[in-house]
């Protein structure tokens, strides 16, 4: 049997790192809102000749394997190469032997939830596989914790939303848990109007919002009071854009991404400035950084008739232009 799944990556336009526990619960009314890009996470599980107990994990874009004798030797081991890959299938116990193969077309560092993307596409596949059943939540859930293991510091969900759902969201953050509303807005229209580009791999990946959280938790006054007005504005966003008032979206954009940089200056870097200066500069009305940043992915809302102009300055600065649609489905899965 030869099991295939796929899930999108994403764009955050407002509101990320609230959703890391308990950070929203201190800001009442915390959402962030995102968007699902046509940026893929792969995995396929191919099941062995029975009586082959040997589980295979393979990362095609990085380029490492490793091998277990059985399922019960993987969850022996003291270290992996691929501890996400591993991490996951403990959670669902599948029996018998089996290839599991990852592939991304997210670039390395991107900040646009390759990594989630990925564990919500491992998920579905292992949950195809074992026929466990789970929801959709379930493994969003799944993969947060399993990250977490991983790099050993608190993380969020909104990173894993999209993967499993698509479109365009709100990923509200009360106390108890969070859920996700779709946001009333013309994805065709919102299409136009994103462009997504790479600036270069971080030099520290994933660390920025552990500052941030750790500052925020410590008390410290200046980095509060920047994570609320980022809840604020990842609000008044949500309205914007349900609106389609495209000249306000950009303004709380350009606001969300200001307070961001006050809290972290090292969220940015000389190529993101020159990047987002360069696109306002020929039409783009904001530009920020895709996740903890420091690098990665840039994230522009613009002039639908302006995109000629500012994809050559993103060129001119540096950067690279990533082709993206909208993904409207989530996470997909096909068995043969």
């Amino acid at each position: 049997m030869i099991i295939e799944a796929k899930a999108p990556t994403r764009v955050d336009l407002a509101g990320s790192t609230l959703d890391i526990w308990p950070l929203y619960l201190f800001h009442p009314g915390a959402a962030t809102v995102n968007v699902a890009i046509s940026r893929y996470a792969y995995c396929t599980i191919e099941t062995h000749a029975r009586g082959d107990e040997r589980i295979d994990l393979v990362s095609r874009d990085i380029k490492r394997k490793e091998s277990f004798a059985s399922f019960a030797a993987m969850e022996r081991a003291a270290r992996y190469k691929l501890p996400l890959l591993a991490e996951i299938a403990k959670f669902f116990r599948p029996a018998g032997g089996f290839t599991l193969t990852t592939d991304s077309e997210a670039p390395a560092g991107a900040g646009i939830g390759g990594s989630s993307a990925m564990a919500v596409a491992i998920c579905a596949a292992l949950d195809r596989f074992t026929g466990a059943g789970k929801s959709k939540e379930d493994w969003i859930h799944i993969s947060r914790d399993a990250e977490a293991i991983v790099i050993n510091v608190p993380t969020g969900t909104q990173d894993h939303y999209p993967p499993a759902f698509g479109g365009a969201a709100a990923i509200e953050l009360p106390p108890g848990g969070e859920h996700r509303v779709e946001l009333r807005v013309d994805l065709n229209e919102l299409e136009k109007r994103l462009v997504v580009c790479y600036t270069g791999k971080p030099r520290q990946h994933g660390i920025n919002n552990w500052e941030v959280f750790k500052a925020h938790i410590d008390g410290k006054g200046r980095v509060r009071h920047g994570l609320e007005r980022i809840s604020q504005v990842a609000q008044q966003l949500r309205g914007a854009l349900e609106g389609a008032d495209w000249k306000s979206a950009g303004a709380l954009m350009r606001e969300e991404w200001s307070f961001r940089k006050r809290n972290l200056p090292t969220i940015s870097t000389r190529m993101i400035d020159r990047a987002i200066a360069g696109a306002r500069r020929n039409g783009a009305l904001a530009g920020k950084v895709c996740g903890a940043g420091g690098g990665g992915c840039v994230v522009l809302l613009i002039d639908p008739d302006a995109r000629e102009r500012v994809e050559r300055a993103i060129g001119e600065a540096g950067a690279e232009v990533l082709p993206i649609k909208i993904d409207r489905q989530g996470v997909q899965v096909v068995s043969r």
